[in-house]
């Protein structure tokens, strides 16, 4: 299964993540699940940028679901560049998307991925509309 990345979306948040001796595997490349980590990095690093950090005593989003497709292999040293975009906002979801690139290959992807967020309220454990300053955001 392959998702894509749409044309329209919305770019939000940009970061530099190291890639670690540590995140490689016995191939010599950086192991697929750091790819998601990667993802999730930016994904927090943007919630909590804009105010929309989790808070276990009220609202905040939660990951649906995730994906990434891998285009390149990532190699030890060096560091990725993560574009994170938004789209397609719904009445308690978004859609978020981020691109993976090593700094010193601007524009070439290594891997591309996204998760669809719905908004909670945490105590009620229920999906809530979307805040509209957070509508505003993804929108």
């Amino acid at each position: 299964m392959k998702f894509e990345i749409p044309e329209q979306k919305k770019l939000v948040h940009e970061m530099t993540v190291p890639i670690r001796w540590g995140d490689m595997d016995a191939m010599n490349h950086v192991n697929n699940t750091l790819y998601f980590r990667y993802l999730e990095i930016a994904r927090i690093e943007w919630m909590h940028s804009i105010g929309a950090a989790p808070d276990p005593q009220g609202e905040g989003p939660v990951i649906l679901n995730a994906f990434c497709n891998f285009y390149r292999q990532l190699e030890y040293p060096g560091d990725v560049r993560v574009k994170m975009y938004v789209s397609d906002p719904g009445r308690t979801t978004f859609e978020s998307w981020c691109t993976l690139e090593r700094t010193d290959q601007p524009g070439v992807i290594y891997a591309a991925g996204g998760a669809t967020t719905v908004w909670v309220d945490f105590p009620a454990q229920k999906a809530r509309p979307l805040p509209d300053w957070v509508r505003e955001i993804v929108s």
